[in-house]
Order: structure tokens, then sequence, then C-alpha cells
């Protein structure tokens, strides 16, 4: 399977020391079969830190066979549970050698921060979260997951959205 990974620059081998934890699937690096998905992660990026986005491509295995892996087939319960958890700072994914499933994007940001605030029911989230667009993502959450079955392929550098200066 082909996947992407959206960053500010050409990632060959990935460095999971330089990985964020708080984040969906916790500390690892993160693929998406979406181009376009890890386009806007790259831009996101770049916006921030005033650079310019790359997307890196890349191979991954069929194969996970003795690989620890979590397959969230849907945004569920056991999705938005596990979401919670990882971005409150638990380290559920330590269990995992790969995790698999739906990203937390803005929207969906939105509803999992809505009800971790307590302020809409599990139902209500279950319920939003099914509208909201595919997307996937896949977090390589090992040193042996990434060794063993992403190869690098190449990289591309994007261009950012041109936006013009609205005069009043």
């Amino acid at each position: 399977m082909i996947v992407y990974h959206g960053s500010m620059c050409e990632i060959r081998i990935p460095d999971l020391a330089k990985a964020k934890g708080r984040l969906d699937f916790g500390k690892a690096f993160y693929v998406t079969s979406y181009k376009r998905q890890a386009e806007k992660w790259a831009r996101r990026k770049a916006m921030r830190m005033l650079s310019t986005p790359v997307v890196s491509t890349y191979q991954l295995a069929d194969d996970f066979t003795g690989y620890r892996v979590l397959d969230f087939k849907e945004a569920d319960g056991a999705w938005l549970d596990f979401v919670c958890a990882c971005r409150s700072g638990k380290a559920l994914w330590r269990k995992y050698d790969i995790i698999k499933g739906r990203v937390a994007n803005d929207d969906v940001f939105k509803t999992v921060d809505a009800y971790l605030k307590g302020n809409i029911t599990r139902e209500g989230a279950l319920r939003e979260l099914s509208y909201s667009k595919p997307n996937d993502q896949i977090a390589l959450v090992t040193v042996k997951a990434i060794n063993g079955l992403l190869t690098f392929k190449k990289s591309q550098t994007i261009e950012m959205p041109n936006y013009e200066k609205v005069s009043s």
C-alpha cells in the first residue's frame, strides 16, 4: 500500500525520538493513504513554522504478521475512548507496534474536545463523528514497525495556497 506523511522536510528514515505525544494514537510516526490529507498536514506544519511543505511517499507492507496491531475499523466508542485517553496523556499506544483508524481532524477534534469537557454525551459525540469525511491514519509506534514495514519512495515539495491581501 502507498502511504504519505506531511511535514516540512523529506523524511527518509522516521525518527520516533522526534515524534510528539498526546496525539490521536500516541507517540508514533503517522502516515495516511490519502495524499490530500498528508498535503494538508504538511501545509499546516509549514504555516506554523514558516517553512516549506513536503510530502514523503512510502510503500507500507501489507503483511502485519508478527506485529501487535490495533485496527479501529470505524470511529466508534472504542476509538473515541482510545483517542481521548491518548490525548489526555495515557500511554495506551505502548502496547502496539501499529495502530490504524480514523483521524480526529479539526471537525472531529471539536467533537472529541466537547466530549472530553463533558459538553456532549458519548452518544452525541458518536453521532457527530459518523458524519465526518472519510480519512485514515496509520501510527507506526515502534522502530520494529518502521524498519520492517515502511520503505521510502520519494518526496515532493508542495505549493502553499496563494492568499492575496485584501485591501479595505
